[in-house]
């Protein structure tokens, strides 16, 4: 049976398990073999380097060609010295070209083989540890934190599951799982009983099943469509253009001196001759090798700051963007949130500041730890040395999205407090007092593209729950 993904997210479990032909015990291992030769392995693609390829590239220039055809008529002309001048300078070029691209694809492909995926698979009855491409669809995983998820599944059991599918959605926040089915329609990015190939796996636990492997994952699909046949770079198709005039003018100059020659009465043969000579004349000899050697110079320079070239002729396009416009989470940055400073009003930095913030994250100070909330895990990640002394919370309202804000109430050294900790504009609104400057500060990081978060505290002798209401 066929089955789309979004027809997957909207059935429960055990319907897609039957769908498969499996169970929550997942596969026996002679039914996987047996899959595995029907469906192939869980790859995108194979990264073999292919020299005839990468040679079957370097040919396919307009301007090769024409010098090609430039150095068979020398030869023709009995001028054998310019053909294999010309011969030369082919076969160098060529030879640089194809040099260069296939260190290239031979490092691509060698950097892919020294990453060892693996997954943890139920197989006659007992989870086991497998390579990610000998998954198929009926298999049963589990999943944990950190982990990429390796195929496309529908989750059975989950325990705080969450996932980052900033690959696939852009967003660098997680999206929380469960394992009970979405309404028909829902868009595929917000089926949260399923979890996609190649998202990361940044809180909690699951179990799931696999509907999808290799190409026919989401992930696998987009990956796909970018392995089809590139089109010409802009610099390819100036070379093309080039090529196409040079032949148009050395075909004019044949055609005009030809008819002169005839006019004058001129010997038939030495007409022809004399204009392919003229044509070969005006042909560029050294092009294809000026060019080889410049884009490969470039690609050296870019090698020096570690950037792999796969394609010479991809570099000229490079440096000709004037404007790069690109998704900026986990693409340009590195997909984490790492705090910057902790400042007052002012904008002068502050330790107690950073204190506060510290008291007011979903960790419990006296226990301390790792925080599922990557604001909150970069803040304890910079400042865990700070909390000393006896600090006990009493209680917490936690963060929602109409407050914007988290509320403890804490006792720090026999001196109990609130502190109120979020969007910088609801924090501001709920203080009685604020120093003016507060609000230039804030414009001025706003400006800088900072993510700002806001911290206030009080005195709250006596305090014993907290609610909305209060005012810090």
């Amino acid at each position: 049976m066929t089955f789309g993904t979004a027809q997957v997210a909207a059935t429960p479990v055990d319907e897609v398990l039957g769908w498969l032909d499996s169970s929550v015990v997942g596969l026996s291992g002679a039914e996987a073999s047996a899959r595995l030769a029907r469906y192939g392995p869980n790859a995108v693609r194979t990264h073999r380097v292919n020299a005839l390829a990468v040679l079957g590239r370097q040919l396919r220039s307009a301007v090769l060609i024409l010098l090609a055809g430039t150095a068979v008529v020398s030869y023709f002309l009995g001028d054998s010295m310019q053909a294999v001048i010309i011969g030369v300078i082919l076969a160098a070029s060529i030879g640089l070209g194809f040099v260069n691209e296939y260190r290239a694809e031979r490092a691509a492909a060698q950097l892919h083989a020294g990453m060892q995926h693996t997954a943890v698979a139920r197989r006659d009855g007992e989870f086991v540890s497998l390579r990610v491409t000998e998954l198929v669809p009926g298999d049963v995983i589990r999943l944990s934190l950190g982990e990429a998820v390796p195929a496309d599944i529908r989750l059975i059991e989950v325990s705080g599951l969450e996932c980052n599918e900033s690959i696939l959605t852009g967003e660098s926040t997680g999206s929380e799982k469960s394992p009970q089915p979405v309404p028909a329609g829902t868009d595929l990015a917000d089926s949260t009983d399923l979890a996609f190939m190649g998202t990361i796996v940044s809180a909690g636990e699951g179990t799931g099943v696999v509907f999808a492997t290799g190409r026919q994952a989401e992930f696998g699909r987009i990956a796909a469509g970018l392995d089809e046949r590139p089109p010409e770079t802009g610099f390819q198709v100036g070379l093309r253009r080039f090529s196409y005039l040079l032949l148009r003018v050395a075909i004019a100059l044949m055609v005009i001196i030809l008819i002169s020659n005839l006019l004058l009465r001129k010997p038939i043969i030495d007409s022809v001759l004399f204009s392919l000579a003229i044509a070969v004349g005006i042909t560029p000899q050294l092009l294809p090798a000026v060019v080889s050697t410049s884009l490969a110079t470039g690609s050296r320079q870019l090698a020096k700051v570690k950037v792999l070239v796969k394609r010479l002729v991809c570099i000229e396009d490079l440096g000709d963007i004037d404007i790069l416009i690109t998704d900026k989470t986990g693409t340009l940055t590195e997909g984490r949130i790492r705090l910057v400073d902790t400042i007052d009003p002012s904008g002068e930095h502050s330790e107690s500041v950073r204190r506060l913030g510290l008291l007011a994250t979903d960790v419990d100070p006296e226990a301390g730890g790792v925080s599922a909330n990557p604001l909150d895990a970069a803040l304890w990640e910079a400042s865990q040395p700070l909390l000393g002394g006896a600090v006990h919370r009493v209680a917490i309202l936690p963060f929602d999205h109409v407050r914007r804000a988290v509320s403890v109430l804490v006792d720090d050294g026999g001196e109990r407090m609130l502190v109120v900790k979020g969007a910088p504009e609801q924090v501001l609104s709920q203080c009685q007092t604020t120093a003016r400057v507060a609000q230039d500060t804030l414009a001025d990081l706003f400006n800088a593209g900072r993510r700002v978060v806001a911290v206030a505290a009080k005195p709250a002798a006596g305090l014993t729950t907290i609610t909305p209401l209060r005012r810090a």
